[in-house]
């Protein structure tokens, strides 16, 4: 009986690992890595104010950073950081943006808690992480947290992908703005 139990926890787990592994390397046209440029789209901000990432290229330098869930412990600390650091990302000619699948009303009440300054938009049916093929993390069920420093041409300068280093997101996308702008 234990024999049959572990062979089916194997299989399970096996099969569990097949499904993460294929969904975090699924291979994509419009995959984003550093040097290309970014794909279009248009999502509602936390007030439900269309936002098109084209209108905004051009203008300012993009931190576009995906993260899993709005009040969730690592989030609201990537987000009070993006906020504490918000004032050198405008002095370095950048904007921070942030994106995750909640609706418009959470990320409302997550902005006006936190006294979030910059806009978040919503990716309801996940379809902009996709274009971005942001990866999944922990067997495929938690999505991944990625940020993405944009120049004003739309290009990716840089990725930083770690679902646990939070500070990593911040400080090396304000590294490779500082060197952007000199």
């Amino acid at each position: 009986m234990r024999k049959i139990h572990y062979l089916l926890l194997t299989i399970i787990v096996g099969a569990i690992t097949l499904i993460s592994w294929t969904m975090t390397n699924k291979t994509s046209e419009q995959k984003v890595k550093e040097g290309t440029k970014i794909p279009s789209f248009t999502l509602p901000d936390q007030n439900g104010k269309m936002i098109s990432i084209d209108s905004l290229i051009g203008q300012k330098n993009l931190i576009i950073y995906f993260y899993p869930k709005d009040e969730t412990a690592g989030c609201t600390k990537e987000a009070c950081s993006f906020r504490d650091s918000y004032e050198a990302f405008q002095e370095a000619g950048a904007e921070v943006i942030g994106i995750s699948s909640d609706p418009v009303d959470s990320h409302k009440n997550f902005a006006q808690h936190h006294k979030l300054p910059f806009v978040l938009l919503s990716d309801n049916e996940g379809k902009v992480r996709e274009k971005f093929n942001v990866p999944r993390n922990f067997l495929g069920l938690l999505p991944g947290r990625v940020t993405y420093v944009v120049d004003k041409s739309g290009t990716v300068m840089h990725m930083f992908n770690s679902q646990f280093n939070i500070n990593g997101h911040i400080n090396e996308a304000l590294e490779v703005l500082n060197k952007i702008k000199d």
